[in-house]
């Protein structure tokens, strides 16, 4: 696998400017897809802006000072995804990866509460030795449950410290929504019922505006109303 990539055919999820140089670091293979991230030493010095050169980054990523998701980051090409939180604790800076409505990856800054937790998808679940319930969550996260409480398509709010579930946000009717794949992109809308579709297709969701979409395009935010900051509508 190529460690680097040109700017011309970079993801257009990517908010680069492509004549700015021949070539960018391309994130190595983790949790999240090469459309939904974005190397941390890119993500440093392009988005955060914490320094002018990819050296520079890597020295910062090097001397530990970069976090995601709570840990530091030791590999300059580990990616950085959607609804990741970068932290640099010695510029007090915290921010929250998502989607802007034009489809972009944009880093939206929050609060020191809100940068110790992250919201996680149940993507699948299985049962594991003991009896345990094994949820797989998106962002790469695992956790064992003793009871099979939760749903896929369902949102957990995980805590960095312990992975602890602080909250729950099932994906049922009044549910506020994150759409990050799709014609709907970066939009946030409330489910008004849910359509079951069978065969192998996806569930269909239908939102309180009239439109829909499939309900793997969904990432629920919220009970009613979001509990995240979201990022400013692009004009």
């Amino acid at each position: 696998m190529s460690d680097h990539m040109k700017r011309l055919a970079a993801p257009r999820t990517w908010p680069l400017k492509r004549k700015a140089s021949v070539f960018v670091a391309k994130q190595s293979a983790g949790a999240h897809s090469i459309e939904d991230s974005m190397a941390a030493v890119t993500v440093l010095r392009d988005m955060i802006g914490a320094c002018d050169t990819a050296r520079e980054a890597k020295r910062i990523i090097g001397n530990r000072e970069m976090f995601v998701d709570g840990k530091a980051v030791k590999n300059p090409k580990a990616p950085v995804g959607f609804m990741d939180v970068v932290s640099v604790p010695k510029l007090d800076l915290a921010y929250r990866m998502l989607l802007t409505d034009k489809g972009k990856l944009t880093l939206v800054p929050i609060d020191a509460d809100e940068a110790g937790w992250e919201l996680c998808r149940i993507e699948d679940k299985t049962i594991v030795k003991g009896g345990k319930f094994q949820l797989n969550l998106s962002g790469g996260r695992n956790i064992l449950l003793d009871k099979n409480d939760y749903k896929c398509g369902d949102t957990l709010k995980v805590a960095f410290d312990g992975q602890k579930v602080m909250d729950h946000y099932p994906l049922s009717e009044g549910a506020t929504v994150f759409i990050k794949e799709g014609s709907h992109t970066g939009a946030v809308k409330t489910v008004k019922s849910m359509e079951v579709v069978k065969g192998p297709s996806s569930n269909l969701v239908l939102f309180t505006d009239g439109t829909e979409t499939v309900a793997r395009n969904c990432f629920v935010i919220g009970a009613s109303s979001p509990a995240i900051k979201l990022p400013e509508a692009s004009e």
